[in-house]
């Protein structure tokens, strides 16, 4: 089980949906409970009931919708309006209508807040944080209380700021959660005033912070060394501005690296599938680099690190990634060498051996045309192709079929209309198929006229998708003088991968990164694994 008495708070819901350019529905918010719940956080907060009608919705629908094996809902509002009762007022009584187990109200613990925004004074402040409190949890709720801005707050008025956690404690909220509302604290800050208020208060205290200095995640660190026994966070440090604490990073750092099993560990090792199902779910991505989710978290490109980690991933790598679900890669490029290559293989399932002729001349191909304009950083099955050549020793592995020819054409009408057709002749068992095919432009026309040709022929082909195009016009500079270098990413079931082509022509670039995507899904699996099933069966199972 987790651990029970430090609390994991996930906001993702309500201060994560503050980012620019997120929108969740009703259904997205639902969807990603339940993967937040899968991963066994201890609360979720689901949004501001009465305050935003598609929160209101959303907990109305989680009574009925949403069944939490792991986590507890809360919900998020205010405390009572100035010289107004909590019984009576409308956003008080909206929380109690959420139905959730759990309140989280926001209080202000800054003296310029109170008399500016709330514009009332220090002491009906108090008696708002104090009557909302007792209410709820007179309700029968479990109450925890968000003191907004509290670290500039105690830097302006110490002991104002102290009132209000002995307040909140005082009137019944489980905890205090210490805010870092404006993002503006470094650790050492945070530390020392996380520690200062538990000494003067002994009250249970949270830590909240924003990622305006880049430093929510250590803040957070500092606060709980500092004796905070609840986290707030959001998936990927999602949030207004720059963003909350990263939930996943957080998650992780208290479990591998303070002892604390806020998540069981069994589920500590869905954290990477959990963070790519929310950033789906969010359409917001998670950093390339996050920390132990990211796809770069174990990614290695120098030779330097390539040896050493042949020997003994430790030696580079802080943990290792499958405690998180995630998996060490290498990166092929000319600034690796026989070791990158050596374990780029491995990685891939080929048996290699060190120092052999095949890797050397692996290694000496991939600096050759790394020269010419190629990179195989995000092409994975152009790579394997080449690998496959050099392990085979006998050129490169024939084509399931021929290219006799290929054309693509542009026309367009005087009212602007563009048209793109794309003819492909092939040779296939033995007889020649010619296919069209029109798209948008050259290359969604040529994936088109290809899948019509071949797709009748070899089934498997038709969970092919072209999912991603990028292109970049080359110098001269480089050793083929090259003009163009064409990245495609493509997916098939669950896997994905990518394939490059390069030429003085944008249109053959990208016509040699279709064919390298077909034949990967085509070829049988690699040299020496004959006794499995070939790669056609695999992407099949998705």
């Amino acid at each position: 089980m987790a651990e029970q008495s430090f609390q994991l708070y996930d906001t993702t819901l309500r201060d994560g949906t503050q980012q620019e350019g997120m929108v969740l529905t009703v259904e997205d918010k639902l969807a990603v409970a339940r993967r937040l719940d899968g991963l066994g956080v201890g609360f979720i907060e689901g949004g501001w009931p009465g305050a935003v009608p598609k929160d209101t919705e959303f907990f109305r629908r989680a009574r009925t919708e949403l069944v939490l094996e792991n986590a507890v809902l809360a919900a998020f509002g205010a405390t009572r309006r100035p010289g107004v009762q909590a019984a009576v007022d409308p956003q008080v009584r909206a929380l109690l209508e959420a139905e959730t187990p759990v309140v989280t109200l926001v209080a202000k613990s800054h003296t310029g807040h109170v008399r500016n925004a709330l514009r009332t004074t220090l002491a009906e402040n108090l008696a708002m944080i104090s009557s909302t409190v007792r209410h709820l949890v007179h309700a029968g709720r479990r109450v925890f209380v968000d003191a907004e801005h509290y670290f500039d707050g105690y830097q302006l008025n110490r002991e104002y700021a102290l009132a209000v956690v002995r307040a909140a404690a005082e009137a019944g909220a489980e905890t205090v959660v210490l805010c870092d509302t404006n993002g503006g604290s470094l650790p050492d800050e945070v530390g020392a005033v996380v520690a200062e208020t538990y000494a003067m208060t002994g009250v249970r205290l949270g830590i909240h912070c924003h990622n305006d200095t880049g430093c929510a995640v250590a803040n957070t660190m500092a606060a709980v060394d500092a004796g905070a026994v609840h986290a707030q966070g959001t998936a990927h440090g999602y949030g207004e501005r720059c963003g909350n604490a990263d939930l996943f990073t957080v998650a992780a750092n208290l479990v591998l690296k303070r002892g604390r099993e806020v998540v069981p560990l069994e589920k500590l090792r869905e954290l990477a599938a959990v963070g790519h199902a929310v950033a789906e779910l969010t359409e917001v991505p998670g950093t390339v680099a996050a920390p132990y989710i990211g796809r770069a978290a174990f990614t290695h490109k120098a030779g330097l690190h390539a040896s050493a980690l042949r020997v003994d991933p430790g030696l580079y790598q802080h943990t290792t990634p499958e405690l998180v679900g995630n998996m060490m890669r290498t990166l092929v490029s000319d600034m690796g060498g026989r070791s990158s290559i050596e374990l780029k293989a491995r990685e891939l399932g080929y048996e290699v051996e060190a120092g052999s002729e095949e890797v050397a001349r692996a290694a000496t191909r991939v600096k050759e045309l790394e020269n010419a304009g190629y990179s195989f950083e995000s092409a994975d099955a152009s790579f394997e192709l080449l690998l496959r050549e050099e392990l085979g020793g006998e050129g490169p592995a024939p084509y399931p079929f021929e290219v006799e020819s290929w054309s693509v054409g542009v026309s367009g009408t005087h009212v602007g209309e563009v048209r793109t057709e794309a003819l492909v002749r092939l040779k296939v068992q033995g007889r020649t198929v010619t296919a069209s095919g029109q798209g948008n432009g050259p290359v969604n026309a040529l994936d088109t006229a290809l899948h019509t040709a071949l797709d009748p022929c070899f089934p498997v082909l038709a969970q092919l998708e072209l999912v991603d195009y990028r292109v970049r016009v080359l110098s001269g500079e480089t050793g083929s003088g090259a003009a163009a270098r064409v990245l495609i990413s493509y997916r098939a079931g669950d896997r994905r991968w990518g394939t490059v082509g390069v030429d003085g022509n944008t249109t053959a670039a990208s016509w040699q990164a279709l064919l390298d995507a077909v034949h990967y899904v085509l070829l049988d699996g690699p040299p020496g694994r004959a006794e499995e099933a070939p790669r056609l069966t695999a992407v099949t199972a998705g």
